[in-house]
Protein backbone atom coordinates (compact mmCIF):
# COMPACT_ATOMS: atom_id res chain seq x y z
CA UNK A 1 0.00 0.00 0.00
CA UNK A 2 1.26 3.47 -0.94
CA UNK A 3 1.40 6.33 1.53
CA UNK A 4 0.62 9.21 -0.81
CA UNK A 5 1.38 12.92 -0.71
CA UNK A 6 -1.76 13.96 1.16
CA UNK A 7 -1.42 11.15 3.71
CA UNK A 8 2.20 12.26 4.22
CA UNK A 9 0.94 15.80 4.80
CA UNK A 10 -1.57 14.50 7.34
CA UNK A 11 1.23 12.68 9.15
CA UNK A 12 3.32 15.86 9.24
CA UNK A 13 0.39 17.77 10.75
CA UNK A 14 -0.21 15.03 13.33
CA UNK A 15 3.46 14.89 14.33
CA UNK A 16 3.69 18.68 14.61
CA UNK A 17 0.65 18.69 16.88
CA UNK A 18 1.53 15.72 19.09
CA UNK A 19 5.33 15.41 19.04
CA UNK A 20 7.00 18.73 18.28
CA UNK A 21 8.44 20.34 21.39
CA UNK A 22 9.11 16.96 22.96
CA UNK A 23 12.47 15.49 23.87
CA UNK A 24 13.77 12.10 22.72
CA UNK A 25 13.96 9.92 25.83
CA UNK A 26 14.85 6.57 24.27
CA UNK A 27 15.47 4.95 20.89
CA UNK A 28 15.22 1.32 19.77
CA UNK A 29 15.88 -0.64 16.60
CA UNK A 30 13.12 -3.10 15.75
CA UNK A 31 14.76 -4.62 12.68
CA UNK A 32 17.23 -3.59 9.99
CA UNK A 33 14.92 -0.97 8.47
CA UNK A 34 12.72 0.03 11.41
CA UNK A 35 13.44 2.34 14.34
CA UNK A 36 11.43 3.67 17.25
CA UNK A 37 11.66 6.70 19.52
CA UNK A 38 10.11 7.55 22.85
CA UNK A 39 9.36 11.28 22.84
CA UNK A 40 8.29 13.02 26.05
CA UNK A 41 5.99 15.97 25.41
CA UNK A 42 3.27 17.72 27.41
CA UNK A 43 3.87 15.36 30.34
CA UNK A 44 3.15 12.36 28.14
CA UNK A 45 5.30 9.72 26.47
CA UNK A 46 4.57 9.07 22.82
CA UNK A 47 6.14 6.45 20.60
CA UNK A 48 7.19 7.21 17.03
CA UNK A 49 7.92 4.45 14.53
CA UNK A 50 9.94 5.13 11.36
CA UNK A 51 10.26 2.33 8.80
CA UNK A 52 12.34 2.46 5.60
CA UNK A 53 11.39 -1.02 4.41
CA UNK A 54 11.38 -1.15 0.61
CA UNK A 55 7.82 -2.48 0.27
CA UNK A 56 6.10 -0.87 3.27
CA UNK A 57 7.80 2.41 4.26
CA UNK A 58 5.81 4.27 6.90
CA UNK A 59 5.81 6.61 9.87
CA UNK A 60 3.28 6.64 12.68
CA UNK A 61 2.68 7.17 16.38
CA UNK A 62 2.07 3.85 18.11
CA UNK A 63 -0.11 3.35 21.19
CA UNK A 64 2.37 1.02 22.87
CA UNK A 65 6.03 1.28 23.73
CA UNK A 66 8.21 -0.14 20.98
CA UNK A 67 10.48 -3.03 21.86
CA UNK A 68 14.00 -3.75 20.69
CA UNK A 69 14.00 -6.53 18.12
CA UNK A 70 17.68 -6.94 17.23
CA UNK A 71 20.51 -8.38 19.30
CA UNK A 72 23.02 -5.72 18.22
CA UNK A 73 21.97 -2.39 16.67
CA UNK A 74 23.32 -1.48 13.25
CA UNK A 75 25.63 1.51 12.75
CA UNK A 76 22.52 3.53 11.90
CA UNK A 77 20.82 2.31 15.07
CA UNK A 78 23.84 3.26 17.17
CA UNK A 79 24.01 6.68 15.53
CA UNK A 80 20.32 7.37 16.18
CA UNK A 81 20.79 6.40 19.82
CA UNK A 82 24.03 8.33 20.37
CA UNK A 83 23.03 11.51 18.56
CA UNK A 84 19.27 11.86 19.03
CA UNK A 85 18.66 10.78 22.62
CA UNK A 86 18.23 13.95 24.64
CA UNK A 87 17.58 16.15 21.60
CA UNK A 88 14.39 18.17 21.13
CA UNK A 89 12.12 17.66 18.13
CA UNK A 90 11.49 21.20 16.85
CA UNK A 91 9.71 20.63 13.53
CA UNK A 92 8.39 18.04 11.09
CA UNK A 93 8.39 19.16 7.46
CA UNK A 94 7.18 17.80 4.14
CA UNK A 95 8.83 19.05 0.93
CA UNK A 96 6.06 20.11 -1.49
CA UNK A 97 4.27 17.13 -3.06
CA UNK A 98 6.88 14.66 -1.82
CA UNK A 99 6.38 11.47 0.19
CA UNK A 100 9.20 12.64 2.42
CA UNK A 101 9.21 13.67 6.08
CA UNK A 102 12.03 15.73 7.57
CA UNK A 103 12.34 15.62 11.37
CA UNK A 104 14.37 18.54 12.78
CA UNK A 105 16.12 17.86 16.11
CA UNK A 106 17.95 20.48 18.15
CA UNK A 107 20.18 20.70 21.21
CA UNK A 108 23.05 22.89 22.40
CA UNK A 109 25.46 21.23 19.94
CA UNK A 110 23.39 22.08 16.88
CA UNK A 111 20.69 20.72 14.59
CA UNK A 112 20.26 17.28 13.02
CA UNK A 113 17.71 16.11 10.46
CA UNK A 114 16.29 12.63 10.24
CA UNK A 115 14.82 12.25 6.75
CA UNK A 116 12.37 9.47 5.92
CA UNK A 117 11.80 8.91 2.20
CA UNK A 118 8.66 6.79 1.84
CA UNK A 119 9.15 5.85 -1.80
CA UNK A 120 8.59 2.18 -2.63
CA UNK A 121 11.69 0.24 -3.70
CA UNK A 122 13.82 3.30 -2.95
CA UNK A 123 12.72 3.94 0.63
CA UNK A 124 15.42 5.26 2.93
CA UNK A 125 16.06 6.81 6.33
CA UNK A 126 18.97 9.23 6.50
CA UNK A 127 20.60 11.24 9.28
CA UNK A 128 21.88 14.58 8.00
CA UNK A 129 23.93 17.31 9.67
CA UNK A 130 24.79 20.56 7.87
CA UNK A 131 23.52 18.97 4.62
CA UNK A 132 26.01 16.09 4.96
CA UNK A 133 24.82 12.49 5.37
CA UNK A 134 26.05 10.94 8.63
CA UNK A 135 24.56 7.53 7.84
CA UNK A 136 21.53 5.93 6.22
CA UNK A 137 19.65 2.64 6.18
CA UNK A 138 20.09 2.03 2.45
CA UNK A 139 23.45 3.06 1.06
CA UNK A 140 23.45 3.96 -2.64
CA UNK A 141 26.70 4.55 -4.52
CA UNK A 142 27.38 6.40 -7.77
CA UNK A 143 27.31 3.09 -9.64
CA UNK A 144 23.61 2.77 -8.76
CA UNK A 145 22.51 6.40 -8.95
CA UNK A 146 24.75 9.15 -10.28
CA UNK A 147 22.28 11.88 -9.39
CA UNK A 148 21.73 10.83 -5.78
CA UNK A 149 24.58 9.22 -3.87
CA UNK A 150 23.40 8.19 -0.40
CA UNK A 151 26.57 7.47 1.54
CA UNK A 152 28.12 8.79 4.76
CA UNK A 153 30.16 12.00 4.32
CA UNK A 154 28.38 12.84 1.05
CA UNK A 155 26.02 15.82 0.57
CA UNK A 156 22.34 15.04 0.92
CA UNK A 157 20.53 15.45 -2.39
CA UNK A 158 16.70 15.49 -2.21
CA UNK A 159 14.68 13.33 -4.61
CA UNK A 160 14.53 14.90 -8.08
CA UNK A 161 11.69 17.42 -8.31
CA UNK A 162 8.59 16.49 -10.26
CA UNK A 163 8.18 18.71 -13.31
CA UNK A 164 5.47 19.32 -15.85
CA UNK A 165 2.55 18.55 -13.56
CA UNK A 166 -0.44 20.71 -12.74
CA UNK A 167 -1.26 21.99 -9.25
CA UNK A 168 -4.57 20.51 -8.04
CA UNK A 169 -5.89 24.04 -7.37
CA UNK A 170 -5.63 24.77 -11.11
CA UNK A 171 -7.96 21.93 -12.07
CA UNK A 172 -11.14 22.99 -13.84
CA UNK A 173 -13.20 21.53 -16.71
CA UNK A 174 -10.89 23.07 -19.32
CA UNK A 175 -7.60 21.81 -17.82
CA UNK A 176 -9.14 18.41 -17.05
CA UNK A 177 -10.31 18.06 -20.66
CA UNK A 178 -6.84 18.99 -21.92
CA UNK A 179 -5.23 16.38 -19.67
CA UNK A 180 -7.66 13.61 -20.50
CA UNK A 181 -7.31 14.16 -24.25
CA UNK A 182 -3.53 13.72 -24.08
CA UNK A 183 -4.02 9.96 -23.66
CA UNK A 184 -7.63 9.20 -24.53
CA UNK A 185 -7.15 5.42 -24.60
CA UNK A 186 -5.51 5.22 -21.17
CA UNK A 187 -7.36 4.70 -17.90
CA UNK A 188 -8.63 8.07 -16.73
CA UNK A 189 -7.23 7.63 -13.23
CA UNK A 190 -3.80 6.80 -14.68
CA UNK A 191 -3.79 10.04 -16.69
CA UNK A 192 -4.54 12.02 -13.51
CA UNK A 193 -1.68 10.31 -11.64
CA UNK A 194 0.78 11.21 -14.41
CA UNK A 195 -0.25 14.83 -14.74
CA UNK A 196 -1.46 16.24 -11.39
CA UNK A 197 0.67 16.92 -8.31
CA UNK A 198 -0.35 14.82 -5.31
CA UNK A 199 -2.61 12.44 -7.22
CA UNK A 200 -1.82 8.88 -6.17
CA UNK A 201 -3.61 5.85 -7.65
CA UNK A 202 -5.85 5.85 -4.55
CA UNK A 203 -6.81 9.51 -4.93
CA UNK A 204 -7.26 9.36 -8.70
CA UNK A 205 -9.43 6.23 -8.54
CA UNK A 206 -11.50 7.81 -5.77
CA UNK A 207 -12.10 10.89 -7.96
CA UNK A 208 -13.27 8.79 -10.93
CA UNK A 209 -15.40 6.58 -8.67
CA UNK A 210 -17.15 9.59 -7.11
CA UNK A 211 -18.04 10.87 -10.55
CA UNK A 212 -19.06 7.59 -12.23
CA UNK A 213 -19.35 4.91 -9.51
CA UNK A 214 -16.68 2.90 -11.30
CA UNK A 215 -12.92 3.29 -11.77
CA UNK A 216 -11.91 1.63 -15.05
CA UNK A 217 -13.16 4.23 -17.53
CA UNK A 218 -10.89 5.39 -20.33
CA UNK A 219 -9.92 9.05 -20.40
CA UNK A 220 -12.06 9.58 -23.51
CA UNK A 221 -15.12 8.29 -21.63
CA UNK A 222 -14.88 10.87 -18.83
CA UNK A 223 -16.81 14.14 -18.94
CA UNK A 224 -14.50 16.84 -17.52
CA UNK A 225 -17.46 18.78 -16.09
CA UNK A 226 -18.71 15.73 -14.19
CA UNK A 227 -15.21 14.98 -12.90
CA UNK A 228 -14.67 18.59 -11.82
CA UNK A 229 -17.98 18.54 -9.93
CA UNK A 230 -17.00 15.30 -8.18
CA UNK A 231 -13.64 16.72 -7.14
CA UNK A 232 -15.21 19.95 -5.85
CA UNK A 233 -15.25 20.22 -2.07
CA UNK A 234 -13.38 16.90 -1.74
CA UNK A 235 -10.21 18.32 -3.30
CA UNK A 236 -10.59 21.74 -1.68
CA UNK A 237 -10.67 20.19 1.80
CA UNK A 238 -7.43 18.31 1.08
CA UNK A 239 -5.70 21.49 -0.09
CA UNK A 240 -6.78 23.14 3.19
CA UNK A 241 -5.30 20.22 5.17
CA UNK A 242 -8.72 19.15 6.43
CA UNK A 243 -8.12 15.50 7.11
CA UNK A 244 -10.63 12.66 7.48
CA UNK A 245 -8.39 9.66 8.21
CA UNK A 246 -9.75 6.16 8.09
CA UNK A 247 -9.53 2.67 6.63
CA UNK A 248 -11.39 0.99 3.78
CA UNK A 249 -12.69 -2.43 4.85
CA UNK A 250 -14.05 -5.18 2.60
CA UNK A 251 -16.93 -7.55 3.36
CA UNK A 252 -14.59 -9.89 5.28
CA UNK A 253 -13.36 -7.10 7.54
CA UNK A 254 -9.93 -6.95 5.90
CA UNK A 255 -8.36 -3.49 5.67
CA UNK A 256 -7.80 -2.75 1.96
CA UNK A 257 -6.48 0.78 2.13
CA UNK A 258 -5.59 3.73 4.34
CA UNK A 259 -5.71 7.44 3.59
CA UNK A 260 -6.30 10.89 5.06
CA UNK A 261 -9.50 11.07 2.98
CA UNK A 262 -12.34 8.57 2.41
CA UNK A 263 -11.63 5.74 -0.05
CA UNK A 264 -15.19 4.76 -0.87
CA UNK A 265 -14.16 2.85 -4.02
CA UNK A 266 -12.43 0.19 -1.88
CA UNK A 267 -15.35 -0.76 0.35
CA UNK A 268 -16.87 0.41 3.60
CA UNK A 269 -15.08 3.45 5.03
CA UNK A 270 -14.35 3.46 8.77
CA UNK A 271 -13.24 6.79 10.22
CA UNK A 272 -10.55 6.84 12.93
CA UNK A 273 -9.23 9.77 15.01
CA UNK A 274 -5.71 9.92 13.52
CA UNK A 275 -3.84 8.80 10.45
CA UNK A 276 -1.47 6.87 12.74
CA UNK A 277 -4.37 4.77 14.00
CA UNK A 278 -5.43 4.12 10.42
CA UNK A 279 -1.93 2.96 9.49
CA UNK A 280 -1.78 0.76 12.60
CA UNK A 281 -5.00 -0.93 11.48
CA UNK A 282 -3.53 -1.68 8.08
CA UNK A 283 -0.07 -2.84 9.09
CA UNK A 284 -1.31 -4.81 12.08
CA UNK A 285 0.02 -4.83 15.63
CA UNK A 286 3.51 -3.40 15.57
CA UNK A 287 4.59 -5.88 18.22
CA UNK A 288 3.73 -8.80 15.96
CA UNK A 289 5.21 -10.72 13.05
CA UNK A 290 8.31 -8.93 11.83
CA UNK A 291 9.34 -7.59 15.23
CA UNK A 292 8.96 -11.01 16.85
CA UNK A 293 10.93 -12.56 14.01
CA UNK A 294 13.72 -10.03 14.50
CA UNK A 295 13.76 -10.93 18.21
CA UNK A 296 13.86 -14.65 17.41
CA UNK A 297 16.86 -14.37 15.09
CA UNK A 298 19.69 -13.87 17.64
CA UNK A 299 18.25 -16.64 19.83
CA UNK A 300 17.95 -18.95 16.83
CA UNK A 301 21.61 -18.24 16.05
CA UNK A 302 22.63 -19.24 19.59
CA UNK A 303 20.71 -22.52 19.25
CA UNK A 304 22.35 -23.25 15.91
CA UNK A 305 25.83 -22.55 17.32
CA UNK A 306 25.16 -24.89 20.26
CA UNK A 307 23.88 -27.58 17.89
CA UNK A 308 27.02 -27.34 15.73
CA UNK A 309 29.27 -27.76 18.78
CA UNK A 310 27.33 -30.78 19.99
CA UNK A 311 27.32 -32.34 16.52
CA UNK A 312 31.11 -32.00 16.38
CA UNK A 313 31.35 -33.56 19.84
CA UNK A 314 29.06 -36.40 18.77
CA UNK A 315 31.23 -37.07 15.72
CA UNK A 316 34.36 -37.20 17.88
CA UNK A 317 32.71 -39.58 20.34
CA UNK A 318 31.62 -41.93 17.59
CA UNK A 319 35.13 -41.93 16.13
CA UNK A 320 36.57 -42.76 19.55
CA UNK A 321 34.26 -45.72 19.95
CA UNK A 322 36.62 -48.67 19.30
CA UNK A 323 35.11 -51.89 17.97
CA UNK A 324 35.12 -54.94 20.30
CA UNK A 325 37.55 -56.84 18.02
CA UNK A 326 39.97 -53.90 18.08
CA UNK A 327 39.83 -53.77 21.88
CA UNK A 328 40.64 -57.50 22.06
CA UNK A 329 43.56 -57.01 19.66
CA UNK A 330 45.12 -54.42 21.99
CA UNK A 331 44.99 -56.87 24.90
CA UNK A 332 46.44 -59.74 22.85
CA UNK A 333 49.21 -57.52 21.45
CA UNK A 334 50.31 -56.53 24.95
CA UNK A 335 50.32 -60.13 26.18
CA UNK A 336 52.19 -61.45 23.12
CA UNK A 337 54.83 -58.73 23.35
CA UNK A 338 55.44 -59.73 26.97
CA UNK A 339 55.70 -63.39 26.00
CA UNK A 340 58.05 -62.76 23.05
CA UNK A 341 59.97 -59.77 24.43
CA UNK A 342 63.29 -61.61 24.16
CA UNK A 343 62.66 -62.41 20.48
CA UNK A 344 62.29 -58.75 19.53
CA UNK A 345 65.33 -56.91 18.17
CA UNK A 346 66.24 -53.38 19.16
CA UNK A 347 64.74 -50.81 16.74
CA UNK A 348 62.31 -53.34 15.27
CA UNK A 349 59.10 -51.67 13.87
CA UNK A 350 56.96 -54.77 13.28
CA UNK A 351 56.71 -58.11 15.06
CA UNK A 352 54.78 -61.16 13.86
CA UNK A 353 53.70 -63.28 16.83
CA UNK A 354 52.58 -66.89 16.58
CA UNK A 355 49.60 -67.36 18.88
CA UNK A 356 47.56 -70.28 17.50
CA UNK A 357 48.74 -73.44 15.73
CA UNK A 358 46.67 -73.07 12.55
CA UNK A 359 46.30 -69.29 12.61
CA UNK A 360 48.35 -66.74 10.70
CA UNK A 361 50.85 -64.76 12.80
CA UNK A 362 49.49 -61.62 14.47
CA UNK A 363 51.21 -58.54 13.06
CA UNK A 364 52.00 -56.02 15.82
CA UNK A 365 53.36 -52.56 15.07
CA UNK A 366 56.11 -51.37 17.41
CA UNK A 367 57.61 -48.06 18.37
CA UNK A 368 61.30 -48.57 17.42
CA UNK A 369 62.38 -46.11 20.11
CA UNK A 370 60.80 -48.14 22.92
CA UNK A 371 61.91 -51.39 24.52
CA UNK A 372 59.77 -54.51 23.98
CA UNK A 373 58.50 -54.16 27.57
CA UNK A 374 57.53 -50.50 27.07
CA UNK A 375 55.78 -51.39 23.82
CA UNK A 376 53.77 -53.99 25.73
CA UNK A 377 52.90 -51.45 28.41
CA UNK A 378 51.76 -48.99 25.73
CA UNK A 379 49.39 -51.60 24.27
CA UNK A 380 47.99 -52.40 27.72
CA UNK A 381 47.36 -48.68 28.34
CA UNK A 382 45.54 -48.40 25.01
CA UNK A 383 43.54 -51.48 25.92
CA UNK A 384 42.45 -50.05 29.28
CA UNK A 385 41.48 -46.76 27.66
CA UNK A 386 39.55 -48.49 24.88
CA UNK A 387 37.81 -50.76 27.40
CA UNK A 388 36.72 -47.76 29.46
CA UNK A 389 35.57 -46.09 26.27
CA UNK A 390 33.48 -49.09 25.33
CA UNK A 391 31.76 -48.72 28.69
CA UNK A 392 31.50 -44.89 28.87
CA UNK A 393 31.32 -43.55 25.31
CA UNK A 394 27.85 -44.99 24.53
CA UNK A 395 26.56 -43.21 27.63
CA UNK A 396 28.20 -39.95 26.51
CA UNK A 397 26.78 -40.40 23.02
CA UNK A 398 23.29 -40.86 24.49
CA UNK A 399 23.73 -37.70 26.57
CA UNK A 400 24.82 -35.62 23.56
CA UNK A 401 21.98 -37.00 21.44
CA UNK A 402 19.57 -36.09 24.25
CA UNK A 403 20.98 -32.54 24.32
CA UNK A 404 20.58 -32.26 20.55
CA UNK A 405 16.96 -33.38 20.84
CA UNK A 406 16.43 -30.78 23.56
CA UNK A 407 17.94 -28.01 21.41
CA UNK A 408 15.77 -29.13 18.51
CA UNK A 409 12.77 -28.80 20.82
CA UNK A 410 13.92 -25.31 21.86
CA UNK A 411 14.23 -24.31 18.19
CA UNK A 412 10.66 -25.46 17.66
CA UNK A 413 9.55 -23.64 20.84
CA UNK A 414 11.10 -20.47 19.42
CA UNK A 415 9.31 -20.85 16.08
CA UNK A 416 6.01 -21.41 17.89
CA UNK A 417 6.52 -18.48 20.32
CA UNK A 418 3.72 -15.95 19.87
CA UNK A 419 4.64 -13.39 22.54
CA UNK A 420 7.63 -11.81 24.24
CA UNK A 421 7.34 -14.07 27.28
CA UNK A 422 7.68 -17.27 25.23
CA UNK A 423 10.61 -15.86 23.25
CA UNK A 424 12.32 -14.74 26.45
CA UNK A 425 11.74 -18.13 28.05
CA UNK A 426 13.72 -19.86 25.30
CA UNK A 427 16.58 -17.44 25.90
CA UNK A 428 16.45 -17.99 29.68
CA UNK A 429 16.56 -21.76 29.16
CA UNK A 430 19.62 -21.46 26.94
CA UNK A 431 21.33 -19.32 29.56
CA UNK A 432 20.54 -21.73 32.40
CA UNK A 433 21.90 -24.66 30.40
CA UNK A 434 25.10 -22.77 29.56
CA UNK A 435 24.44 -22.49 25.84
CA UNK A 436 24.18 -18.69 25.67
CA UNK A 437 27.25 -16.75 24.50
CA UNK A 438 27.55 -12.98 24.86
CA UNK A 439 25.13 -10.42 26.23
CA UNK A 440 21.54 -11.17 27.08
CA UNK A 441 18.93 -9.71 24.71
CA UNK A 442 16.46 -7.65 26.72
CA UNK A 443 12.77 -8.34 26.10
CA UNK A 444 9.66 -6.94 27.76
CA UNK A 445 9.07 -8.37 31.20
CA UNK A 446 6.15 -10.61 31.99
CA UNK A 447 5.18 -13.81 33.71
CA UNK A 448 5.48 -17.18 32.07
CA UNK A 449 2.69 -18.02 29.66
CA UNK A 450 0.60 -21.12 30.22
CA UNK A 451 -0.54 -23.90 27.90
CA UNK A 452 -3.59 -23.44 25.69
CA UNK A 453 -6.90 -24.75 27.00
CA UNK A 454 -9.66 -25.53 24.54
CA UNK A 455 -13.15 -26.77 25.39
CA UNK A 456 -14.98 -28.65 22.64
CA UNK A 457 -18.72 -28.22 22.08
CA UNK A 458 -19.11 -31.69 23.66
CA UNK A 459 -17.41 -30.49 26.84
CA UNK A 460 -14.02 -32.19 26.45
CA UNK A 461 -11.06 -30.13 27.63
CA UNK A 462 -7.94 -30.25 25.44
CA UNK A 463 -4.65 -28.96 26.85
CA UNK A 464 -1.93 -27.92 24.41
CA UNK A 465 1.66 -27.22 25.44
CA UNK A 466 3.73 -24.90 23.24
CA UNK A 467 7.18 -25.26 24.77
CA UNK A 468 9.18 -27.72 26.88
CA UNK A 469 8.04 -26.31 30.22
CA UNK A 470 4.39 -26.22 29.17
CA UNK A 471 4.67 -29.77 27.80
CA UNK A 472 5.89 -30.96 31.20
CA UNK A 473 2.95 -29.20 32.84
CA UNK A 474 0.37 -30.55 30.37
CA UNK A 475 1.53 -34.17 30.61
CA UNK A 476 2.34 -34.55 34.28
CA UNK A 477 0.18 -31.92 36.03
CA UNK A 478 -2.87 -31.44 33.82
CA UNK A 479 -2.89 -35.02 32.54
CA UNK A 480 -4.09 -38.05 34.52
CA UNK A 481 -3.63 -41.76 33.86
CA UNK A 482 -7.00 -42.13 32.11
CA UNK A 483 -6.47 -39.19 29.74
CA UNK A 484 -5.35 -39.40 26.10
CA UNK A 485 -1.87 -38.08 25.29
CA UNK A 486 -0.71 -37.01 21.81
CA UNK A 487 2.49 -35.87 20.10
CA UNK A 488 3.67 -35.45 16.49
CA UNK A 489 5.68 -38.55 15.63
CA UNK A 490 9.45 -38.30 15.49
CA UNK A 491 9.80 -34.52 15.74
CA UNK A 492 9.83 -31.84 18.46
CA UNK A 493 6.46 -30.41 19.27
CA UNK A 494 3.51 -30.01 21.58
CA UNK A 495 2.28 -32.41 24.22
CA UNK A 496 -1.51 -32.54 23.90
CA UNK A 497 -3.78 -34.07 26.53
CA UNK A 498 -7.49 -34.78 26.10
CA UNK A 499 -9.21 -34.89 29.49
CA UNK A 500 -11.56 -37.86 29.48
CA UNK A 501 -13.03 -37.77 32.99
CA UNK A 502 -13.65 -41.48 32.49
CA UNK A 503 -15.63 -40.96 29.27
CA UNK A 504 -14.96 -42.49 25.88
CA UNK A 505 -13.55 -39.84 23.54
CA UNK A 506 -15.30 -39.64 20.14
CA UNK A 507 -13.07 -40.03 17.04
CA UNK A 508 -13.86 -36.45 15.96
CA UNK A 509 -12.43 -35.09 19.22
CA UNK A 510 -9.33 -37.27 18.90
CA UNK A 511 -8.78 -36.02 15.37
CA UNK A 512 -9.19 -32.40 16.46
CA UNK A 513 -6.67 -32.82 19.28
CA UNK A 514 -4.26 -34.58 16.91
CA UNK A 515 -4.52 -31.64 14.50
CA UNK A 516 -3.51 -29.32 17.35
CA UNK A 517 -0.51 -31.56 18.11
CA UNK A 518 0.47 -31.49 14.44
CA UNK A 519 0.18 -27.71 14.17
CA UNK A 520 2.23 -26.97 17.29
CA UNK A 521 5.15 -29.06 16.06
CA UNK A 522 8.13 -28.80 13.76
CA UNK A 523 5.92 -30.11 10.92
CA UNK A 524 3.19 -27.45 11.19
CA UNK A 525 3.57 -26.46 7.51
CA UNK A 526 3.22 -30.03 6.18
CA UNK A 527 0.04 -31.17 4.46
CA UNK A 528 -0.29 -34.26 6.69
CA UNK A 529 1.44 -35.23 9.95
CA UNK A 530 1.57 -38.54 11.85
CA UNK A 531 0.55 -38.15 15.49
CA UNK A 532 1.15 -40.67 18.29
CA UNK A 533 -1.79 -41.39 20.60
CA UNK A 534 -1.36 -43.12 23.95
CA UNK A 535 -2.96 -43.38 27.33
CA UNK A 536 -1.33 -40.90 29.65
CA UNK A 537 -0.38 -43.71 32.08
CA UNK A 538 2.02 -45.12 29.48
CA UNK A 539 3.98 -41.86 29.19
CA UNK A 540 7.05 -41.60 31.42
CA UNK A 541 9.68 -38.94 32.04
CA UNK A 542 13.09 -39.78 30.63
CA UNK A 543 15.53 -40.44 33.45
CA UNK A 544 17.91 -37.48 33.59
CA UNK A 545 16.10 -35.85 30.68
CA UNK A 546 15.09 -32.23 30.21
CA UNK A 547 11.54 -30.95 30.82
CA UNK A 548 9.16 -32.42 28.28
CA UNK A 549 11.42 -35.33 27.31
CA UNK A 550 9.43 -38.55 27.66
CA UNK A 551 9.20 -42.16 26.58
CA UNK A 552 6.01 -43.95 25.54
CA UNK A 553 5.77 -47.57 26.68
CA UNK A 554 2.64 -48.45 24.72
CA UNK A 555 0.75 -46.63 21.98
CA UNK A 556 -2.96 -46.63 21.22
CA UNK A 557 -2.24 -45.96 17.58
CA UNK A 558 -1.37 -43.38 14.94
CA UNK A 559 -3.48 -40.58 13.47
CA UNK A 560 -2.49 -38.91 10.20
CA UNK A 561 -4.01 -35.45 10.17
CA UNK A 562 -3.83 -31.97 8.67
CA UNK A 563 -2.33 -29.42 11.12
CA UNK A 564 -4.73 -26.88 12.63
CA UNK A 565 -4.19 -24.11 15.18
CA UNK A 566 -6.29 -23.86 18.29
CA UNK A 567 -9.09 -21.43 17.32
CA UNK A 568 -8.82 -18.02 18.94
CA UNK A 569 -12.58 -17.73 19.19
CA UNK A 570 -15.38 -20.22 18.73
CA UNK A 571 -19.07 -20.12 19.51
CA UNK A 572 -19.11 -23.23 21.67
CA UNK A 573 -15.46 -23.75 22.54
CA UNK A 574 -13.51 -21.58 24.92
CA UNK A 575 -10.08 -21.18 26.46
Amino acid sequence: MTIDTFTTAALADEFNELLVGGRVQDTVQLDHDTFGMEIYTNRERRYLLLCAEATTPRALITPERLRRGVMSPSTMGLLIRNRLEGMKLVAVRQPPWERVLIFDFLDETGEIQLILEMIERRANLLMVENDIILDCVRRVGADENRYRVSLPKHPYVPPPPMEGKIHPAELNPKTLNSLLMREPDQKAWSVLVKNVYGFSPFLAKEAIFRAYNQIDLKASEVNPYGLDAALGSFLRSLLRNEWHPGVAVDAKGIVKGVAAYPLTHLGEWETVPTISEALSSYYGRLEGGAVYEAAREPIRLQIQNAQKKLERKLGSLKKSLVASADVEFLRMAGELLLAYQYNIQKGQALFEAEYEVDAAPLKIKLNPELTPLDNAKAYFEKYEKAKRGRQQVPEHIAQVESELEFLDQLATDLDLAENWQDIGEVQETLMKKGYWQGKKVQHPKGGQSGPLRYVTPEGFVIWVGRNARQNEDVTFKKGEDVDIWMHARGVPGSHVVVKTNGRKVPPTILEQAARFAAYYSKLRTEEKVDVITAERRHVRKLKGGHPGQVSVREELGNLRVKPMAVPEKTEKGEF
